[in-house]
């Protein structure tokens, strides 16, 4: 554990007083929601749990939907929450909430430690379960009382989480599926994922010419320029890959789980027995026949499943004959170059594409919630080594924290949040924790004076009655510059080309304040 957000509290001032002697980085945030994104973002780039610290009662409370974010994006997280004096418990005392009974339903463990000589175990385990089988958040309660007892106790020692490793004969077994497939499909989700794997699974498409998808927010798990990729299946999704799972007549699913949206609504593959074959390669048993009754379970992580496969196809090539894999991602490309002219001066597609072309490979993405994330799935062109921060639970406020996270721990990388105007609103403040810990982010805030994505809805349910969906916002590159950071407003976009070069060079956090026609949400064909 090298780093921790925080926002302080009284009732756990004992933990941070112990922390002033330890070699810790400490992020001292403006909201508890905002520290504890941070901490589900650093999950999802180490693989190490996050660690958070918010005070009880309204911080927890206003942390509460990172680990919501968490527990559906199977990111390893610990959020530890300062509790009431253990004496007091039950009395509806001052800021008291049983934390079991409100994270229970969103956590895969809440605990509370009562006795300090329990803490080394149970913070072991802690650790422990946020990485075992499907990651996820867990909760820790600090009675403040329990917090300056003192005991003898030895620390607890270093956690590394097994990793199941599947049999080789399961791994033929999906071989043989796929040979005999006349119209298969490789899906991508999840984490645990290595360069090597992603390669690895090139060949694997090569040699039984099966087209590869990634599941929803997983679009940087494989390049668009790699020829076997045949799209996102997040928003947005071209109709013809869609179309390509519901009649698929086999799907191998790695590392992640068919959701809503991936699904369809849970049209392209039927609960409980879909029509198509399913092989699940997961960490966890528990997840292996959850909705879909698969014909073949494997549980492995992406990577230790690619290690067996490696194996399997050691000395194997591929006879470069792959009309699949090539229709798939010709359509792909397609889909990726359309041009959709939209109403307005900024045409965000073309804005994506140029993003693309000028963010290093090793540029991290972050964003937030709203219809503009399925333009950046289908437009932006993902490097080897790109990666984007994103919840798939589709949290509002997540890309700025998230982004500061990025930057804190990759210092040399550009790291760039989208946000639109009412997502950057709501964990806009932590702006603030880039400056103050001199971490240059460069955000664009994608203005259309309204909840977006809602007014989509609203005008596709109850046309031309528009309620409490417009806003009136400030001047956000203004908002930046009253941090003492670098704004700059784009109308279109070679202002907003020149903006981000600015950005670029300024060394400071960046807003580039980007005004998009209201219609233009409306549009995603």
């Amino acid at each position: 554990m090298d780093s921790i957000s925080c926002v302080p509290g009284e009732s756990y001032l004992a933990v941070l007083d112990a922390l002033y002697d330890e070699d810790i980085n400490i992020l001292t945030c403006r909201s508890e929601a905002g520290a504890a994104m941070m901490a589900d973002a650093y999950g999802k780039l180490t693989g190490r749990p996050g660690i958070c610290m918010v005070s009880r009662g309204p911080g927890a409370t206003n942390a509460s939907p990172a680990v919501h974010i968490a527990n559906h994006d199977s990111t390893p997280l610990i959020l530890f929450i300062g509790q009431v004096n253990s004496t007091m418990r039950e009395r509806e005392a001052f800021q008291e909430i049983d934390y079991k009974a409100m994270f229970g339903g969103i956590a895969k463990w809440v605990m509370e430690i009562d006795r300090p000589e329990r803490v080394p175990e149970l913070v072991t385990m802690a650790f422990r379960i946020a990485m075992q089988g499907r990651p996820g958040p867990v909760v820790v309660s600090l009675p403040e009382d329990m917090l300056i007892r003192t005991c003898k106790s030895t620390d607890g020692g270093y956690v590394a989480p097994s990793a199941p490793t599947p049999a080789r004969d399961d791994v033929l077994a999906v071989l043989g599926y796929l040979q005999d497939a006349k119209s298969p499909l490789i899906v991508l989700g999840g984490t645990s994922w290595l360069a090597q794997d992603r390669h690895l699974l090139g060949k694997l498409a090569e040699k039984y010419d099966v087209p590869v998808a990634t599941s929803f927010r997983g679009a940087s798990l494989l390049p668009p320029i790699h020829p076997a990729n045949a799209g996102d299946l997040g928003l947005g999704r071209d109709a013809r890959l869609r179309e390509r799972l519901a009649t698929a007549d086999v799907v191998l699913l790695i590392g992640g789980r068919m959701s809503e949206i991936s699904s369809h609504s849970y049209t392209l593959l039927e609960v409980p027995a879909p029509r198509q074959r399913i092989i699940r390669v997961h960490p966890d048993s528990m997840e292996l026949s959850r909705m879909h009754g698969p014909t073949l379970e494997i549980e492995a992580t992406p990577h230790t499943f690619c290690s067996v496969l490696a194996e399997c196809l050691r000395g194997e090539e591929g006879d470069g004959f792959k009309p699949r894999v090539d229709e798939a991602h010709k359509q792909f490309v397609e889909q990726s170059e359309k041009s959709v002219q939209l109403p307005g001066e900024i045409q965000f597609g073309e804005m994506v594409r140029w993003l693309g072309g000028v963010l290093p490979d090793d540029g991290i993405i972050c964003i937030g919630a709203g219809n503009y994330t399925g333009w950046l799935a289908r437009h932006f062109c993902f490097g080897e080594a790109n990666i984007q921060l994103a919840s798939t639970s589709s949290s509002m406020g997540y890309s700025v924290p998230a982004a500061v996270m990025a930057k804190h721990i990759y210092r040399h990388r550009i790291i760039v949040a989208f946000a639109t105007d009412d997502c950057f609103m709501t964990n806009g403040q932590e702006f603030a924790t880039a400056v103050q810990y001199k971490l240059p982010i460069i955000v664009i805030v994608l203005d259309n004076c309204q909840y977006g994505t809602i007014r989509l809805h609203q005008e596709r349910d109850y046309p031309g009655r528009v309620i409490a969906t417009r806003l009136r916002n400030p001047n956000f590159a203004g908002f930046a510059k009253a941090f003492d950071g670098y704004g700059e407003v784009a109308t279109d976009l070679e202002e907003f080309k020149t903006a981000f070069s600015n950005a670029t060079a300024s060394g400071v956090p960046s807003i580039i304040h980007c005004k998009i026609d209201p219609l233009a949400v409306t549009r995603r064909d």
